[in-house]
């Protein structure tokens, strides 16, 4: 099993960390020769979505993953990563992958200031600590999509097809089970 990280931008390092945890190898997309690999699924990791879907199409990378995508290869996507997957993105007129039918609110928490660390049910994982910074969250998902999780009145988790989308950084904390619950939808691939 491999895993591409897309790591252009934002927290990648982190999701490299928790990979090496699990003994599973990586390999970090930063050109389009990446791409050659074979990977068993994709890590979109946190950081700022504007600047990530700049860089994607700079470097050539924005096709070849929504190809990707489209095929269903599994992708975790963390905070940003939930945005560049999003259908719509509320106050903003050009989405990026729309691979996810929902809409999601970008800094839904505030700035820097309004970042909080709390617990909550994961479906199937129990209670799952989760690190939010300056994180998005779900206004609303459409059909076909999962909610996993909800952190007050608002959903912070959802599973449509392969792709998992988090408004959390589970890598920020040490309960590994969303990134095992990841590689076992990789390992089913």
């Amino acid at each position: 099993m491999k895993i591409g990280i897309l790591a252009v931008q934002g927290a990648f390092s982190e999701q490299e960390t928790v990979l090496e945890q699990l003994h599973i190898p990586y390999q970090e997309i930063r050109c389009e020769k990446d791409l050659q690999e074979r990977f068993d699924g994709l890590i979109f990791p946190g950081g700022e979505s504007t600047v990530q879907g700049k860089l994607l199409r700079e470097l050539n990378l924005f096709h070849p993953l929504l190809h990707m995508i489209q095929n269903d290869i599994p992708v975790l996507a963390t905070c940003a990563g939930m945005i560049l997957l999003a259908q719509k993105i509320d106050g903003q007129n050009a989405p990026y992958f729309k691979t996810i039918p929902m809409d999601v609110k970008r800094n839904a928490y505030g700035r820097q200031l309004g970042s909080f660390r709390t617990a909550a049910k994961y479906k199937n994982l129990g209670e799952v600590p989760m690190t939010f910074i300056r994180a998005p969250y779900v206004l609303s998902a459409g059909p076909g999509v999962s909610i996993l999780s909800q952190t007050g009145q608002h959903i912070t988790a959802v599973q449509y097809r392969r792709q998992t989308a988090l408004a959390f950084h589970p890598e920020l904390d040490k309960d590994l089970r969303i990134h095992q619950n990841f590689l076992e939808m990789c390992a089913r691939a």
